[in-house]
C-alpha cells in the first residue's frame, strides 16, 4: 500500500502543476475554446459551458488510463 501512496502524491502533484499553468495562461490556447464550447453572453453575465473540450479531455484521459493499465 505505500506505493499507492506515493503515485497519488505524485499524480496529485502533476495535476496541481499542470493547473497552474493552464491557470496562468501557459497552456495551450486552443483549449476552451473549441468548436461546439458553448458561451452565452448576456449583459454583466456569461454562461459558458465547454462540451468539446470535456469530451477531448476524457478520450486524451481514457487513451492514458487505457495504457497505463496494461
Amino acid at each position: 500500500m505505500p506505493e499507492l501512496g506515493k503515485l497519488l502524491v505524485i499524480i496529485g502533484f502533476v495535476v496541481v502543476i499542470l493547473g497552474v499553468l493552464l491557470w496562468t495562461g501557459i497552456g495551450p490556447g486552443w483549449l476552451g475554446r473549441l468548436p461546439g464550447d458553448i458561451r452565452i453572453a448576456r449583459g454583466n453575465s456569461v454562461f459558458y459551458f465547454p462540451i468539446a473540450t470535456c469530451i477531448v479531455v476524457s478520450i486524451v484521459l481514457s487513451l492514458i488510463f487505457i495504457l497505463f493499465r496494461r
